[in-house]
């Protein structure tokens, strides 16, 4: 199975959280933080800083990582390696590009019904800085046929 290493980085401003509506490739259709894979020679951390400066058009400081999760896909062979980030902090104004379209929700708010399936099952940890690792396992129509997820003390 092809293993595909990614980062994810939301914006939390509390009570509100930054999001961008995914507009090609993969994920096209959800509200998602940003990030992507990481490229070779790149450390995790180097592709979250590219990733949301080029989707988002945003320089984060000092993101902290919350979370791993894998994402198996046995349908399609390949899984993905999730590294999820929070960002508090940020210079510059959120703008669309070809990748993202931006908006705001409050944390009571979120848009699950557009995003993906296993997000409301780790975004209250995420929301409250918790460490957490997990696994989700996805069908042919992105519904969750297993998953695993923890609280842990380190990341």
């Amino acid at each position: 199975m092809k293993r595909i290493i990614t980062n994810l980085c939301i914006i939390h401003q509390h009570p509100r959280v930054l999001l961008g509506m995914k507009k090609r490739r993969f994920g096209v259709g959800k509200w998602n933080g940003y990030g992507g894979k990481v490229q070779e020679g790149e450390s995790i951390e180097e592709a979250l800083h590219r990733e949301v400066q080029e989707e988002g058009g945003i320089k984060i400081k000092n993101p902290k990582k919350l979370g791993i999760i894998e994402f198996e896909f046995p349908h399609e062979d390949f899984m993905i390696e999730n590294h999820i980030y929070k960002a508090k902090e940020f210079v510059g104004e959120p703008t669309e590009t070809e990748e993202m379209r931006p908006a705001w929700f409050n944390v009571e708010e979120m848009p699950f019904a557009e995003m993906w399936a296993d997000d409301p099952y780790w975004i209250r940890m995420f929301l409250d800085d918790k460490k957490f690792k997990g696994k989700f396992v996805f069908g042919e129509n992105e519904e969750i046929l297993s998953y695993q997820l923890e609280e842990v003390e380190e990341i």
